[in-house]
């Protein structure tokens, strides 16, 4: 029997997609991005879940969902690794006519067509746009996130961009031109969110005994990352253009 770690279920999320929603956060995550703000989810623990139990848990929010469009976003940690567990769920969820949203980087097992076909949509998350700067940020190679970006593609996901601003790192013109550019390669987006880098997740290193690359580094200006945003999307009608 198919089972899968959950780390936690946050009840009545309003960012990580359309309406009210269900967010599960599952563990394990190849990436150690130096921003991360949940190090608690790098671990793939023993599976605490079966996908009855969890669909079960999630349907009793349907009478939310119904009201306001919402649904279940699956997140994590890197929630494509654990695409099976995510799949039996969903199967489930479906039978509901439940609204379903894949928060992820892209960086799974490989093989993601006969997920994406329960995923009415996709937030997906942009490290960044060089694949040199990729790997310093992330600790891995670029490739696995490029081949699943072919994937979305191939599927005709809708899609919802998430960029993560680093001071010294993305708030930069050239960057924000070099983010539009690289949106190119994917189809089908309909939002782009800018999120400014906070230091809320500094605690957890410290409770963890993890090390905490951006320890010293300050926050995202909220003024600046909308600035930012509003410029980026300047270029980016351009580039559309």
């Amino acid at each position: 029997m198919i089972k899968g770690y959950v780390e936690s279920i946050e009840s009545l999320g309003l960012v990580d997609g359309p309406g009210i929603r269900s967010v599960v956060f599952l563990g394990g995550c190849k990436l150690r991005c130096k921003y991360c703000q949940n190090p608690e989810t790098w671990k793939l623990k023993e599976p605490n879940m079966t996908p009855m139990e969890l669909a079960q848990k999630l349907l009793r929010n349907k009478p939310y969902f119904k009201r306001n469009n919402g649904g279940v976003t699956f997140s994590g940690g890197e929630p494509l690794l654990q695409s099976k567990f995510i799949i039996e769920v969903a199967k489930i969820l479906k039978q509901e006519n439940i609204h379903i949203a894949l928060d992820t980087a892209g960086v799974g097992l490989g093989d993601y067509d006969e997920l994406l076909r329960y995923i009415d949509l996709v937030l997906f998350d942009v490290k960044h746009t060089d694949a040199k700067e990729y790997k310093e940020l992330t600790g891995l190679e670029q490739s696995e996130s490029l081949k699943f970006i072919n994937a979305m593609n191939k599927n005709e996901c809708k899609v919802w961009i998430r960029q993560v601003i680093v001071p010294d790192l993305m708030d930069n013109e050239n960057y924000l031109k070099d983010l539009a550019t690289f949106l190119k390669k994917i189809n089908n987006i309909e939002r782009i969110n800018f999120l400014p880098y906070h230091k809320l997740g500094d605690e957890k290193y410290e409770k963890l005994g993890i090390n905490n690359p951006y320890k010293d580094k300050i926050a995202m200006d909220k003024d600046k990352c909308e600035q930012l945003y509003q410029k980026f999307l300047e270029i980016y009608d351009k580039e559309k253009a």
